[in-house]
């Protein structure tokens, strides 16, 4: 009787000394941080009639990875123009505020302007 009684008493005290330990689980939590949508290191560009992409430059600038929310494709510069990154019928233009963005006649994304990084 008298050991069982010792071990309720250690099997509290260990009880209680976890509980400053752990933190409760919060199933709504209030603390939430706000998460950019943007990929890491990647420039949107906002173009007419309000269509975006994602472009993030690669291999010094010799590739372009185009994001998308539903897929990403890799780009390669154009070895007669540093401005203009391809792959099969997606051609990407890098041109200021008039870049451009086409996929033979599936999309064309025209007017496009790179924002500025937040």
């Amino acid at each position: 009787m008298k050991h069982t009684y010792i071990f309720a008493m250690i099997a509290a005290v260990l009880s209680l000394s976890a509980c400053g330990v752990l933190k409760p689980f919060k199933v709504f939590n209030t603390e939430t941080q706000e998460h950019s949508k943007n990929p890491a290191n990647a420039t949107e560009y906002i173009c007419e009639n309000n269509k975006h992409f994602f472009v993030r430059m690669l291999n010094k600038g010799s590739d372009a990875w185009l994001i998308f929310p539903d897929h990403e494709v890799n780009l390669a510069q154009s070895s007669s123009d540093k401005n203009r990154y391809v792959s099969g019928a997606i051609t990407l233009v890098l041109n200021g505020e008039q870049s451009t963005l086409t996929d033979g006649d599936v999309l064309s994304y025209t007017g496009c302007k790179a924002q500025a990084t937040k």
